[in-house]
């Protein structure tokens, strides 16, 4: 028996509403990207019941009915692992969920009241949303791919301070009397690259952010691969015909093979199956530690970041972009760890980002992409208190430290521009690492998740 044609019309319009968005959480390793992502999903579950997300419509209007996981479309990829990561934050005490180590996907499904009601409007309707979570060390390798092993050993080598080049003394002892033209030994380099991934361990470990190959961070299953054992070859003062022509089996020549083949076989299948698709973005970063840390580990970040946006594709989707050249159609950066500064510093610390980013913000805003700069807390680990001293009321935080020790502090204040030298010869900046605040209740607490989610999927949702 044939159904009503307006019942029809109905389930065509409610089929019509069904939504899907890919978000992709980019950020380096330390930014926060599990954290994030496990606020993420636990928000949403719980939106519309605990969770806080006034700055978010849909919650505040009592539309957002909530969120169901479901399983993946992709069987061979890891689900995020939210409730491990709950757990943790549930634990006494309370722990950090374990970093990233490999490649994990996680689908929602949003359910939703249509902000406009009409005759021919469903009464609710669907937001599919996809998840994807990588190792921040992977993510570092995009960048290789605008490079051939000429000109990315030049980058990789120009721009280290004094104090990353201390990092790397044993590396560069035996590189310094390698002659790019002779015979390679496959022992020499292979203990080369391994005091090469030495040293980018000790600068990661030291807070330097631009560091490649990121593999040798986090190898996962190339662990021991030869493809692996190459490492960028410093001050190459042959010409490129010189270098061209040099034997198969020379240094130079084996080296670069090895990073072609880790180019191609590694990074490029890894930005094409898991980049390339997506539909929104938001980028986590870490200004504070970087600030933190001191003027070589904070250019080093930028210089990082700024690099790294060039390999994302971004701009407005038409149907055609669509369906030949997916893009990126909204942007989101995002200053992490808010809740380590006292509130009345969060403006400084957009500022502080948007500088960091300057350039690649422009180019963006050029092209037209709708681009927000925000700080967030994607799971509190402190408290905003004040405290009295000779009569005079001064903001401060109070928390536990990842030792166990409870702290009333006042972390310094955050500039609003690139540090001149000045900032870091007289600056008073300094901020202990804290574990999450104890949180009874299904919502974790947060800082401006709701805006994040607002810019992200807020005009989905209406």
């Amino acid at each position: 028996m044939r159904m009503p044609l307006r019942q029809e019309v109905h389930n065509l319009l409610e089929r019509g509403r069904d939504r899907q968005l890919r978000l992709a959480v980019t950020g380096l390793s330390q930014a926060g990207k599990t954290a994030f992502l496990t606020s993420l999903v636990n928000q949403l579950r719980h939106a519309g019941v605990e969770a806080k997300l006034d700055l978010l419509p849909a919650a505040r209007e009592g539309r957002l009915l909530g969120a169901q996981r479901l399983n993946q479309p992709d069987l061979g990829v890891p689900r995020f692992p939210y409730d491990p990561g709950m757990a943790a934050l549930r634990d006494t005490p309370p722990r950090w969920p374990e970093p990233t180590r490999g490649i994990s996907e996680l689908r929602l499904q949003l359910r939703y009241r249509p902000a406009r009601r009409g005759w021919l409007t469903p009464e609710t309707a669907h937001l599919t949303l996809d998840l994807f979570d990588y190792p921040g060390e992977w993510l570092l390798d995009l960048p290789l791919l605008q490079h051939d092993f000429a000109s990315w050993s030049e980058s990789q080598t120009h721009h280290q301070g004094p104090q990353r080049q201390a990092l790397f003394t044993r590396w560069l002892e035996g590189v310094k009397t390698l002659d790019p033209a002779a015979t390679a030994d496959e022992a020499q380099l292979a203990e080369l690259a391994d005091a090469y991934a030495e040293g980018l361990k000790r600068a990661k470990q030291a807070g330097f952010s631009d560091l490649q190959p990121g593999r040798f961070l986090l190898p996962g299953e190339l662990e021991g691969a030869p493809v692996l054992q190459f490492f960028p070859l410093p001050a190459l003062s042959l010409s490129p015909e010189a270098l061209a022509a040099l034997p198969a089996d020379s240094v130079y020549a084996t080296l670069s093979e090895r990073f072609r083949y880790y180019q191609q076989q590694v990074v490029r299948p890894f930005y094409r199956e898991h980049f390339r698709r997506f539909d929104r973005q938001i980028i986590l970063v870490d200004v504070l530690g970087a600030l933190n840390a001191g003027p070589e580990r904070f250019e080093d970040l930028s210089r990082a970041l700024r690099q790294l946006m060039k390999s994302f594709d971004y701009g407005q989707r038409s149907l055609l972009s669509r369906l030949f050249a997916p893009r990126i159609d909204r942007l989101a950066i995002a200053a992490t760890k808010a809740d380590h500064v006292t509130p009345e510093q969060h403006p400084a610390l957009v500022r502080l980002l948007e500088a960091l980013l300057a350039e690649p913000l422009k180019d963006l805003r050029f092209a037209n992409v709708p681009v927000k700069a925000l700080s967030l807390a994607a799971i509190r680990a402190t408290e905003a208190r004040e405290v009295s001293h000779e009569g005079k009321r001064s903001p401060a935080l109070r928390g536990t430290t990842l030792d166990g020790e409870e702290v009333l502090v006042y972390p310094g204040d955050v500039p609003t521009s690139l540090p001149s030298p000045a900032f870091w010869t007289s600056q008073g900046f300094d901020f202990p690492s804290f574990r999450p605040m104890a949180t009874p209740q299904e919502a974790l607490a947060h800082i401006r998740m709701d805006a994040a989610l607002e810019w992200l999927i807020g005009d989905k949702l209406a």
